[in-house]
């Protein structure tokens, strides 16, 4: 969350960070999983151990929202779902979902003559579990938010409690992952 912006309540109070740390989770979950399904097809019945590594990038326009939209790219390409926590997200993607710890909010700007507020920075995660395709993965990583918005004004003065009137947020994250 920022530094003196509050506009974000119960679960979007973590809203930067936690897209921040799911980002770069959803990334590598799934370059981890497009890797297993792309493995020899006389390989033994138990699949092998996957590593590699993966891009995301997460968006959203709502300073809101509990979910964000995701799109991965590199050893795999899909879109998912980003549902927002305060320290752990869940990533829904096709084939099943995936858990990530990350720090709980980080240091903004806010301004109170003109309701601007930013926010630029790095975080790291750890993702803790996954379902479906994805159990048993693990990975760390590093993702990397900028968010700009403008702050609504109540009563005729810039308000750090009530919902954004615009807000941007861009994550882009990357790290190793291991897929059993």
């Amino acid at each position: 969350m920022f530094t003196g912006f509050t506009g974000f309540t119960g679960s979007k109070r973590g809203a930067i960070a936690a897209v921040t740390a799911a980002a770069a989770g959803l990334a590598i979950a799934g370059a981890a999983s497009a890797s297993a399904a792309s493995a020899s097809p006389g390989a033994a019945s138990s699949p092998a151990t996957v590593k590699g590594t993966e891009h995301i990038q997460i968006m959203t326009t709502s300073g809101t929202a509990t979910t964000a939209s995701a799109i991965v790219w590199g050893v795999f390409t899909a879109a998912g779902v980003d549902h927002m926590g305060n320290t752990v997200d869940t990533l829904v993607l096709p084939g099943g979902t995936v858990k990530v710890r990350h720090p709980g909010g980080g240091p903004g700007t806010f301004n109170p003559k003109t309701c601007l507020f930013t926010a630029n920075e790095s975080a790291a995660y750890t993702i803790v579990g996954g379902t479906g395709r994805y159990k048993g993965v693990k990975g760390h990583g590093t993702a990397l938010v900028s968010v700009v918005g403008l702050g609504a004004k109540v009563k005729g003065a810039c308000s750090q409690t009530a919902p954004p009137v615009a807000f941007h947020q861009v994550i882009n994250g990357s790290g190793p992952v291991t897929l059993p």
